[in-house]
């Protein structure tokens, strides 16, 4: 195993093992459940990079050690700029980890990631973005932007907006989770491997010496199983999701689930229908409101574009969420939530009704700063046609 030091002389955030033709890239900040730092974000850039131009290397495989793929970014370190006035230093952050989003979605390689823990926020980024998604029995999926006064980012309006029916509409609002059975029923996961099967499942990927994705899936598939849903899965709720996350609005959504649950209760229906549209009626009304309205514009309008355009407006999003000129929840969220744990955050504005078109088209605007820089995207050249679908 060859590992990398970080500057500052912290535990190496980024390991790596060299196995034949395959690169191994471990997310090493275990008590932090691998929250993405700026130093990690730099690493996987330089590591992709490399990867990407040495042909002797034919498959990457990303991982996390402990209990997390990646629980997200690092929220404590963004705050803590903003409240001393220095936004635009993650800003910068920002733009880099975007950056790396478009490489890996672009990416002229196979790249497994294997999802066997938490996947929430960045750590998503890290992963859906790429070939293939390994999902396993301790898999969590969750974008949970909405309760911190953000917003799904990291390119989430893409693969959200891609999702069947209006599921992703109902992922990226609530921030309900999914386990590995219903990351692979919807398609954020493109196999389900039970965690015992994974160093078998590793080892096999180490003496593929191909980049051909029908090979690599093939040879997960091997080891792949077809996980039973639980009966309460939220996937299981398709035809009510899709009627009520069709709506044209935040309030119109929040109206179609009342009349799905007072429809549901005059026809005498299971408890379980019930209690899962409480729990999304809860997860609504404890969000940010102006959160809730640029969430779901945001994926609306990732319906219809490339990943890289979803990256470009969604860097837009973050700058003024992070600037707080219109509204401060992103900090007041992760107060409440991260910092404080009071779990009362005090949004502004505090009810859907007093968000307005205008202040949610600020957001999806430039930043009017003289020193602000928009996101700009790497050159791709040489696209292979997967990659090349998605622009």
């Amino acid at each position: 195993m060859a590992s990398f030091s970080s500057s500052n002389g912290e535990e190496d955030q980024v390991l790596v093992e060299d196995k034949s033709f395959v690169r191994t890239v471990i997310l090493n900040r275990p008590k932090r459940l691998n929250a993405a730092s700026y130093h990690m974000i730099s690493r996987l850039w330089e590591l992709f990079l490399v990867y990407e131009k040495d042909p002797y290397v034919k498959l990457v495989i990303l991982k996390g050690k402990g209990r997390a793929f990646c629980a997200g970014g690092d929220v404590a370190a963004v705050v803590h700029d903003i409240n001393n006035g220095n936004w635009k230093s993650s800003a910068s952050v920002f733009r880099k980890e975007y950056r790396l989003f478009y490489l890996m979605a672009t990416y002229c390689k196979p790249q497994v990631s294997i999802l066997n823990g938490i996947v929430m926020g960045a750590g998503a980024g890290f992963s859906i973005h790429g070939s293939f998604r390994v999902a396993t029995e301790n898999s969590v999926f969750a974008m949970p932007e909405t309760a911190l006064g953000l917003f799904p980012d990291i390119g989430s309006s893409y693969f959200l907006s891609r999702l069947p029916g209006h599921f992703g509409e109902y992922l990226g609002l609530t921030g309900a989770r999914l386990d590995g059975a219903e990351m692979l029923a919807c398609g954020l996961a493109t196999h389900f491997v039970p965690s015992v099967e994974l160093l078998s499942l590793e080892a096999a990927l180490h003496s593929v010496d191909s980049s051909d994705q029908a090979i690599i899936s093939a040879v997960i598939g091997e080891y792949s199983e077809l996980p039973m849903l639980e009966k309460q899965s939220a996937y299981n709720r398709l035809d009510v999701i899709n009627r009520c996350f069709s709506r044209r609005t935040v309030e119109d959504i929040l109206y179609a689930l009342i009349s799905s649950m007072s429809l549901l209760q005059e026809q005498e229906a299971t408890n379980e229908v019930d209690d899962w549209i409480q729990a999304s009626l809860q997860s609504l009304k404890k969000a940010s409101p102006i959160s809730l309205k640029i969430s779901l514009r945001s994926i609306r309008e990732g319906r219809l574009q490339g990943v890289g355009q979803c990256l470009v407006r969604e860097h837009r999003i973050d700058c003024h969420a992070m600037r707080g000129e219109v509204s401060k929840d992103f900090v007041e969220g992760c107060r409440a939530v991260i910092l404080d744990k009071d779990r009362n955050p005090k949004w502004e504005p505090p009810r859907l009704g007093l968000v307005t078109d205008k202040m949610v088209d600020i957001y999806f605007s430039k930043v009017d700063d003289e020193d602000w820089e928009e996101l700009k995207l790497p050159p791709r050249p040489n696209l292979p046609a997967s990659a090349f679908a998605k622009l």
